[in-house]
């Protein structure tokens, strides 16, 4: 019996021959079972629910009818159960393990709130009920907004934005529309070499020409070259703080006051709340506009079952150009405003309804168990963590700058030198070690870039287990076990795939191996 280094029995050593050798007529490896696209199980002609037959009629598509099969695969209920079951297993999870992404925030989300959002009432309403039949709701709406703004220290909130890069788009329009008010639309938007693709790419969406700003060593904006670039052509600056270094700009107070003083407007990026939350205000810095990631902060779960969520916060100097439709209270009612008044300023609607219900009642779930003292030691344990990943691998891996780091900690692959080993086979070892990858050559201003978020939900035994993990990996690497990492992922469902010929030759739709080999 083989043991692993924590001296458990990893696997039986008699088993005749090499167990990676044995052949089986299914396919199966034990628990771990081969399945095949759906397309491949299933049958058109097979269903797991019965129809009458409809009779007679004249259909209503003016001709637009179908005359060929729909082309779905026919499942009974015990087929389509085991095989989504059977690829939930080849997924990984934050209810499997740690997911150390970066820049990320994925952490436990509590079941007390998918308890809530499961309240009938709630997970049943729908956005064109009459205004009368759903008050619970406005007023769920309306709480959580009031207390999106405490926590940010900002006089208003537009709810609507369905995730981080909506979000973007919605802050950028609010100041677009705020400075064409001013008769100034100006031309350009300022943007860190360090921050999130999506911030250049909304500022373009915009309209705006953008010129990035580079870092200092220290890792964080260089303020003399921001300063050279802050001039009358400059609509705003985009940025993330903590910063996508997992670093505190400590010079924000700074930046935003130059910013204002040339009559441009801050945007933050607040994707890394999460560090920050329940200790700053993003509005005490000097901030304008900034999105928030419910899903990452408040841990409502990525994708939420449906779209995500990312409010804005605004400041009073944005606000009266905030996007409709938003939730007011008048005579002790709720209700939605949805046009906008003769002189009003306002956007417009952003998006079809008000937001995302679901993520807005987990979000307020989470803050409310929580209280504000909790939602404190949210940001106090997350920057704790990832100091304590930074220190316990300091001595074997390369940190990319001196010092403290916030939520996230970001080393380099200078420590990979000379060993044959780069920074995507590390990540690849990691998956046979049963462990999600951190984010990999992002931010690009540093290269072979890996950045940690260990996130405030880890047990200090969970970070203890991955430390362990990441310095056998180091060792291996040092030592010269190369062949460990050249094809890794060796123990996952699959191995090291061409994802270059995969993302520029991407197959998007199954077809029947018959109509498939009479195309070629």
């Amino acid at each position: 019996m083989s043991m692993n280094s924590q001296g458990r029995a990893s696997r039986a050593d008699n088993i005749p021959g090499n167990a990676d050798s044995i052949e089986t007529f299914t396919g199966h490896r034990g628990l771990e079972q081969q399945e095949k696209l759906i397309f491949e199980v299933g049958d058109p002609s097979r269903t797991g629910v019965d129809f009458a037959d409809p009779g007679k009629f004249d259909p209503a598509f003016g001709g637009l009818e179908r005359h060929a099969p729909i082309g779905l695969p026919g499942l009974s209920e015990p087929e389509a159960v085991r095989h989504y079951s059977r690829l939930s297993r080849k997924n990984y999870a934050i209810d499997m393990g740690m997911y150390p992404l970066g820049s990320c925030t994925m952490k436990h989300n509590p079941r007390l709130n998918e308890k809530m959002a499961r309240v009938p009432g709630l997970a049943d309403v729908h956005p064109l009920q009459p205004q009368s039949t759903v008050q619970g709701s406005l007023r769920l709406m309306q709480e959580l907004a009031h207390w999106l703004k405490t926590l940010t220290g900002m006089p208003a909130v537009a709810m609507s934005p369905k995730a981080g890069a909506h979000g973007e788009l919605c802050g950028l329009m609010a100041i677009r529309a705020a400075l064409e008010a001013r008769g100034n639309a100006r031309k350009t938007v300022l943007v860190p070499e360090s921050a999130h693709g999506t911030n250049p790419a909304t500022a373009a969406l915009c309209g705006y020409g953008v010129k990035a700003i580079p870092a200092d060593s220290r890792g964080r904006v260089d303020l003399a070259a921001f300063e050279a670039e802050l001039n009358e052509d400059a609509a705003a600056v985009m940025i993330t703080n903590p910063n996508t270094c997992g670093l505190f700009e400590n010079e924000i107070a700074k930046l935003a006051d130059a910013v204002h003083d040339a009559g441009a407007l801050f945007y933050c990026d607040g994707a890394n709340f999460n560090a920050i939350v329940g200790r700053v205000r993003p509005g005490d810095l000097g901030v304008d506009a900034m999105h928030i990631n419910l899903h990452k902060t408040f841990s409502t779960p990525h994708g939420g079952g449906g779209p995500g969520s990312g409010p804005v916060v605004f400041s009073e100097a944005l606000a009266p150009f905030a996007p409709l439709p938003y939730v007011v209270e008048e005579n002790g009612a709720f209700k939605i405003k949805e046009h906008p008044d003769a002189d009003d300023t306002a956007l417009g609607r952003l998006t079809a309804f008000h937001g995302q219900m679901g993520m807005f009642i987990r979000a307020l779930a989470y803050m409310m168990s929580h209280g504000s003292d909790g939602l404190r030691q949210v940001a106090e344990d997350a920057v704790l963590n990832a100091n304590y990943v930074m220190a316990s691998l300091k001595d074997v891996m390369t940190p990319s700058f001196d010092g403290p780091c916030m939520h996230e900690c970001l080393f380099d692959d200078r420590f990979l030198k000379g060993t044959g080993v780069e920074t995507l086979d590390f990540a690849k070892a990691m998956i046979d070690e049963g462990f999600h990858p951190m984010t990999m050559y992002f931010p690009l201003v540093v290269h072979g870039a890996m950045l940690i978020e260990p996130t405030e939900t880890e047990s200090k035994d969970s970070i203890d287990t991955f430390i362990g993990m990441m310095r056998s990996l180091t060792r291996a690497a040092k030592s010269g076990d190369t062949a460990r990492f050249s094809g890794a992922p060796y123990l996952a469902p699959l191995q090291r795939l061409d994802e270059t010929r995969a993302a520029r030759n991407p197959v998007l739709r199954w077809t029947p191996p018959e109509q498939r080999a009479a195309a070629e």
